[in-house]
């Protein structure tokens, strides 16, 4: 899927939590995987990534530092861990819900300050929380360092483990949609493309991961 001069930047989310099944906001709370129920689908992302990796495998791989992320990426990585070196990054976590990390959308649907956040796609922060601009910002920040490496390293292929909100973000960024349009379920993703033209990186097209069965 590489090309020459191009970069291929496949991003997934970490597989099933707890929090998840309850539908709890886990944000920068650090909540394991749901073992044994998120094995199938991590079975199926490592499936995906090793058939991936035997056309070329990933130059670079970052991880979030919270453990459901680097347990995500160990089951995937099973038995290549070594292959590449791991750069695990802070600025791929969660966006920090504050006061409604733990609480579920009934806990909270009748808080007007609640209405308000949901409204805003998350421009307003939440209590305590971290606005989609700041989430925005430390993203931008690490990207930019990722295509300054990828440049300098002549990187084609990188790996990302990160989260839903992390992931809703890119996808508002490189393609185009609304930010609530963007969710992607546990261990799964987008693959970007990016080519640099006229001294700039674009990204150029985007695609599921894992691919869905009727595209094989």
């Amino acid at each position: 899927m590489a090309v020459a001069g191009g970069l291929v930047v496949t991003i997934v989310r970490h597989g099933l939590t707890a929090w998840n099944v309850e539908q709890r906001y886990q944000g920068q709370r650090d909540i394991p995987l749901l073992l044994p129920d998120a094995v199938p689908a991590l079975d199926r992302l490592r499936d995906y990534l090793r058939a991936y990796q035997s056309e070329r495998p990933f130059d670079a791989v970052y991880s979030s530092d919270l453990g459901r992320c680097r347990q995500t990426l160990a089951h995937v990585l099973e038995g290549r861990e070594g292959d590449t070196a791991l750069h695990v990054e802070p600025r791929l976590r969660e966006m920090d819900f504050g006061a409604y990390e733990g609480k579920c959308y009934d806990d909270l649907k009748d808080l007007p300050q609640y209405r308000a956040w949901i409204d805003s796609q998350g421009e307003q922060a939440p209590p305590e929380g971290e606005s989609a601009a700041a989430l925005r910002a430390r993203l931008d920040a690490w990207f930019a360092e990722l295509l300054a490496s990828a440049e300098a390293h002549a990187w084609q292929r990188v790996l990302v483990v990160t989260h839903g909100g992390v992931i809703r973000e890119l996808r508002r960024r490189f393609e185009a949609i609304d930010f609530w349009d963007g969710s992607v379920s546990q261990a799964e993703g987008r693959c970007f493309g990016f080519d640099k033209s006229q001294g700039e990186w674009q990204c150029s097209w985007s695609s599921a991961v894992p691919a869905p069965a009727s595209a094989g």
